[in-house]
């Protein structure tokens, strides 16, 4: 197996992953290859929903050539905060090729948080579209920027370029940067508060893909691939990176509505899916379907956090493939992926929400030590840290930040965990999260889920007397069984009454992380959302299938 393997990992280590030529590359390999969007283009706008490699490489051309036309020059930074379409990627890599840094801001981003990360960025162009521009005027972020109105007229009076008005613009060669240049900067999830930007270089983003290269060997080609990812994370191009150059015909989500996930699953068909897991969490009322659209699936692959094991027992029996697998990766934005574990039919029923599965053997290592930085036995929490030639190269404008997290190389993710005598990586919680009175939060709140399935979102969070309270939404927002929840609790740390929002309500990332701090500031105050009201009668317990604790 590593015989065959071999020249893909030379080739892997001399080529560098540069986002700006990665369609240009894929489309000299596999130029009739086709990528399926959920909705058209709107740059260009072309009604268009299914591209070929090489159609899709011209528009990134294209786009390269309008922005330099527009002005925008080597080494520039360059935001790209629009609409979650997929012209959203495509400028990005525009970006690249015209030898610019793309910086990507989430299209759901806070006004005032984009204030915030372009006055980190010295002269900065932002593209953006119309219903952003109108948004960010009264914020008055454009102060020192240059401003590429990416669809939609300008606004009158508005100081801004039309991409529009750039069609026909001669193309050129692409530009390179160097290899430990900044060539692509994406922001932290934000669940601890202004979100982080994180410089990523040509050689950082090669080391991730290299793996993430090896792990799909398997479905090279003859798979179609269905991404439903944010569009402005590292884990989407290298996703997006890795596929492309094996050829795979792709289809893509930009946004998490069950009725247009649905619809492409159906029309599309994948054999492999990668989402977040929260995204899978609401996928399951697909897997409730037999011959359903997670029918023809046969690979799933979870990133960012780790998994619920009701979710992933749900998602391999949705299946009709024999031998069904769920790839878990467990990383974060500063260093890409760290630990996998598979799942499969034969290991779900043992398994241990709280274990992300090995360290990557070649690519990343691993310690566990405690506030002093001395090594913990093995099955002793502690603080998670590793070494990887993916980290990020740094904080833009927060260096001292960014080093505040590293001991001799060692990096630190903000994670508490242990390893088993087998070598796993177990969580525990995150560190600002954690709280005195329970083990860990997470452990409780896996405990909780899966003796209540019908729960959708767990949380458990200090209330404002300290005490650990849980927040939690119910499946389609349906009253929760109160008396179910007391005897699900019993025997459990004490916990304060759970408080009940919508699913809708809860706080999240552009990768739909809970927001937890902003939950614990929320709650007591007149900001909270409106709790669903309670209902104990029988009516409301026939609807939980599993009556069972």
């Amino acid at each position: 197996m590593m015989g065959a393997l071999a020249p893909i990992m030379r080739t892997a280590l001399r080529r560098a992953f540069r986002i700006g030529r990665m369609f240009e590359e894929a489309a000299r390999r596999n130029p009739a290859a086709t990528v399926t969007l959920d909705r058209p283009l709107t740059v260009p706008d072309s009604g268009r929903i299914t591209y070929r490699y090489d159609e899709l490489a011209d528009v990134v051309d294209d786009l390269a050539a309008r922005l330099r036309q527009a002005g925008v020059g080597r080494g520039e930074y360059v935001a790209v905060h629009k609409d979650a379409g997929f012209d959203l990627p495509l400028l990005a890599c525009a970006v690249a090729r015209a030898g610019a840094v793309p910086v990507m801001l989430s299209p759901a981003m806070d006004p005032s948080v984009v204030v915030v990360l372009l006055a980190r960025l010295p002269s900065p162009w932002v593209v953006t579209d119309a219903a952003r521009l109108a948004r960010l005027a009264g914020e008055d972020a454009f102060r020192s920027t240059r401003v590429v109105l990416a669809d939609g007229p300008a606004p009158p009076g508005a100081d801004v370029t039309e991409l529009a008005a750039l069609a026909g613009a001669p193309r050129r060669p692409p530009v390179d940067l160097p290899p430990d240049h900044a060539a692509l900067i994406t922001h932290s999830s934000g669940t601890t508060g202004v979100p982080k930007l994180m410089v990523h270089t040509t050689r950082t983003l090669s080391h991730r893909l290299l793996p993430q290269q090896l792990l799909a060997w398997p479905v090279r080609r003859r798979a179609r691939v269905l991404l439903a990812m944010s569009f402005v994370h590292s884990r989407f191009f290298n996703s997006l990176g890795v596929f492309l150059a094996y050829g795979n015909p792709l289809a893509v989500i930009g946004g998490t509505d069950l009725g247009t996930v649905r619809r492409m699953l159906e029309t599309t068909r994948p054999l492999l899916v990668e989402t977040h897991p929260n995204n899978f969490v609401l996928w399951e009322d697909f897997a409730d379907e037999p011959g359903g659209p997670l029918a023809g699936v046969r690979y799933y692959s979870s990133t960012f956090d780790a998994i619920h094991p009701g979710t992933v027992k749900k998602l391999l029996s949705a299946s009709r493939h024999r031998r069904p697998a769920l790839l878990q990766l467990f990383g974060q934005s500063e260093t890409g992926p760290l630990t996998g574990w598979l799942n499969t039919p034969r290991n779900v029923e043992r398994m241990d929400g709280r274990c992300i599965g090995y360290p990557l053997p070649g690519f990343v290592r691993l310690r566990v030590v405690d506030a002093a930085g001395r090594p913990v036995p093995r099955g002793v929490i502690g603080r998670l840290e590793v070494r990887t030639r993916g980290r990020v190269r740094t904080y833009l404008g927060e260096d001292e930040r960014y080093r505040s997290q590293l001991t001799d190389g060692w990096w630190y993710v903000g994670d508490m965990g242990w390893r088993d005598r087998a070598g796993r990586v177990h969580l525990a919680d995150r560190e600002v999260d954690k709280i005195d009175e329970i083990a860990s939060n997470l452990g409780l709140e896996d405990v909780l889920m899966e003796r209540l399935p019908e729960i959708s979102e767990l949380v458990i969070v200090p209330d404002r007397d300290g005490r650990p309270r849980p927040v939690l939404a119910v499946r389609h927002d349906r009253p929760l069984d109160r008396g179910r929840w007391a005897a699900a609790v019993a025997g459990l740390p004490g916990l304060g009454s759970p408080i009940q929002w919508r699913f809708a309500d809860f706080p999240r990332t552009s990768t739909w992380k809970i927001r937890r701090l902003e939950i614990r500031e929320l709650l007591g105050t007149e900001d909270e959302p409106a709790p669903v009201p309670a209902d104990t009668s029988e009516e409301v317990g026939a609807l939980n299938v599993d009556k069972s604790l």
